[in-house]
């Protein structure tokens, strides 16, 4: 911890030094433009209406676009959540670290504190920082032994965000509860909380043996430990008590927590991590949204966040702060439609395709694994309604809003981050050569403007316990050519040895640098 102070302080020494410089800093720097980061959970491509999407309004979110650029060919890096999110907060492909796999709701943190975050680089340069939403990255120092009725030993406010009110993994692991600035939200002491992804505890009930408990949602595959709100759960947990979220509540707890951090500081510049959990299962959105969408309750999911993104734009407009607010719509992975609940997503597409033109989803290392919509706006400096077909990926938000906000980063920090602004403005219409992408087994891709290459590998060709989903696993080297067909439908490897060979070396150079 001493470290990680030490070397915020020494990123901020071309204004200052250290605790009087930052507070020098802030509210004197209402030039620099806020930024938030929505990141949406499971949110494919074809989801959203300004991408397509024939089933679903998002009336708030084509605003949003038409407000800004909307990217074409964004890329997450990673074709599941942790190791996503992982490499969007540090500027690091997780592939390069153990321990990145899709964590545990009792895993310890991912991100160590002697790590340069995103965070970090924001409250270097004066900003007020928090994350809000789902987190799934792990807290504490160890994995397994959180003693989850006490503040936490580590937690975010040791990877530089001042406030933190987070969901620990994911809304169908336990603990189904909150994290307030490294202690449970709302804690009942009259209920404490044990959890464990080991063994049930004594006289608890699970999904796999009472599923008459199960009364707002049950299982496809997967989801019958722990119950909760008469949902299934990944992991087993005791107590809570009045901790527990309700799941109908989580956008409205989020939201509110969100539009909270905003009033506070409207009058210094603040970075936000704004990390929904609509469209992740369990889908089990307020009752103000259920019934509205002919998808059932993914469309209606997705209608719940659009409505987020609405309220949250509402509130920056009410403050008179929208003009210099600097707002990133993306979603950490593919989208997935049956992932281990019978709430008819897959039954209810009518023609819709959550992945849009692309094949694959969540998980895979096809296209549609790592697209996702991508949308920027800053009235003050981008012009409205552009479409822009530049490569982009998550890797490089680290370095680009480090340029932005003139940050000085630690030697050796966001090593895989490149500063690509003018790209994320509008300026540049190119973007990068080209980008990695890693499906749920490591098997990484490459994807420049004209070709898609899939390392060899010899894994299954479809996902094992449940979703409907290709891999992408083939035990020879994969090349499609994006331009001639999207949906990656005609493996041209053979025809073209040259472009194998080349990406090839692209991924042999990455590995080894």
């Amino acid at each position: 911890m001493e470290q990680k102070l030490l070397t915020i302080a020494l990123v901020s020494s071309a204004i200052g030094t250290g605790q009087k410089a930052l507070a020098q800093i802030r509210g004197t720097t209402t030039d620099k433009p806020n930024v938030i980061i929505i990141l949406a959970d499971d949110l494919g491509y074809g989801d959203l209406e300004c991408y397509g999407a024939k089933n679903v309004q998002t009336p708030n979110i084509n605003k949003l676009a038409q407000s800004g650029i909307r990217f074409t060919n964004g890329h997450a890096v990673a074709a599941t959540s942790t190791p996503s999110r992982y490499s969007l907060l540090t500027g690091e492909y997780a592939w390069r670290r153990e321990g990145t796999d899709v964590a545990a709701g009792n895993a310890g943190m991912i991100i160590k504190p002697s790590q340069f975050t995103m965070a970090d680089m924001f409250k270097s340069r004066g900003y007020a920082t928090c994350a809000i939403g789902k987190w799934h990255l792990g807290l504490g120092d160890k994995s397994g032994e959180q003693d989850w009725n006490a503040p936490l030993p580590e937690s975010l406010g040791d990877l530089g965000f001042d406030y933190h009110y987070i969901m620990a993994a994911t809304a169908d692991r336990v603990p189904c509860v909150f994290i307030e600035n490294g202690s449970v939200a709302n804690y009942d002491p009259a209920h404490p909380i044990e959890v464990s992804y080991v063994r049930n505890f004594e006289g608890e009930p699970t999904g796999r043996k009472n599923p008459e408990l199960l009364y707002n949602m049950r299982s496809s595959h997967g989801h019958d430990m722990s119950i909760v709100n008469g949902i299934g759960r990944i992991g087993y947990m005791k107590g809570g008590g009045k901790a527990l979220w309700k799941d109908e509540n989580l956008a409205d707890s989020i939201l509110a927590h969100a539009v909270k951090f905003i009033e506070n500081h409207k009058k210094e510049p603040f970075f936000m991590y704004f990390a929904t959990n609509d469209v992740h299962v369990p889908r089990f959105p307020h009752k103000r949204f259920r019934g509205k969408n002919p998808m059932g309750v993914r469309g209606d999911a997705i209608v719940q966040f659009d409505w987020t993104v609405g309220q949250l734009m509402k509130k920056l407009h009410e403050l008179k702060i929208d003009d210099n607010t600097l707002v990133i719509l993306t979603s950490d992975n593919g989208p997935v439609v049956d992932d281990g609940y019978q709430d008819g997503a897959e039954e209810l597409l009518n023609g819709h395709s959550p992945a849009g033109p692309f094949r694959g989803n969540k998980y895979s290392a096809f296209e549609g694994g790592t697209a996702v919509p991508l949308v920027i706006s800053w009235p003050r400096k981008i012009k409205g309604g552009m479409v822009s077909k530049a490569l982009v990926s998550q890797i490089d938000l680290l370095s680009s809003l480090g340029s932005l906000v003139q940050a000085r980063f630690p030697k050796g920090s966001a090593p895989d981050s490149r500063d690509y602004l003018p790209t994320l403005l509008g300026k540049d219409l190119k973007g990068r050569n080209y980008v990695i992408g890693q499906s749920n087994t490591h098997v990484l891709s490459v994807l420049t403007a004209q070709y898609r290459y899939i390392e060899p590998s010899n894994g299954p060709k479809m996902i094992q316990w449940g979703p409907k989903i290709e891999t992408g696993n083939l035990p020879v080297p994969q090349l499609y050519d994006m331009t001639v067909s999207p949906f990656e439908s005609k493996n041209v490897a053979d025809e073209h040895p040259d472009e194998v060979s080349r990406m090839q070396l692209i991924l042999k150079e990455e590995r080894n640098r």
